[in-house]
């Protein structure tokens, strides 16, 4: 397999984010072993929209990012798009969820949820 490990250029993990992962991975069952999924593709309002999930496995040209145990997986076309993007999560009085802070995004909607570029 060509795998990458943590450059630079890749996503950024909050703090909080890797503690709700790792809750929502213990309130769900999902094996310690599983980590996150993260692509893009094409959709949404702006074009492009961001998805999310638990996968068991890499696949080849997989950038493997990791934080406090917790791993992403990013296939190699949608790292493209997420170079430098912080993955965090707000429980904030505006929403609760995960935020994607792409500077590669040059529009987004007001969702927050898909972006052009």
């Amino acid at each position: 397999m060509s795998n990458q490990t943590d450059t630079q250029t890749d996503i950024i993990l909050t703090d909080k984010a890797v503690k709700q992962i790792k809750r929502l991975k213990e309130d769900n069952n999902i094996p310690e072993e599983y980590g996150v999924r993260v692509g893009v593709k094409g959709g949404g309002c702006s074009g492009m929209m961001y998805e999310m999930g638990f996968d068991g496995e890499t696949k080849d040209g997989d950038t493997i990012v990791e934080k406090d145990g917790v791993k992403l997986y990013v296939d190699g076309k949608s790292i493209f798009y997420l170079m430098g993007t912080t993955l965090d999560f707000s429980d904030g009085l505006n929403g609760k969820g995960f935020v994607f802070e792409n500077p590669n995004a040059n529009k987004t909607c007001g969702c927050g949820e898909s972006f052009g570029v």
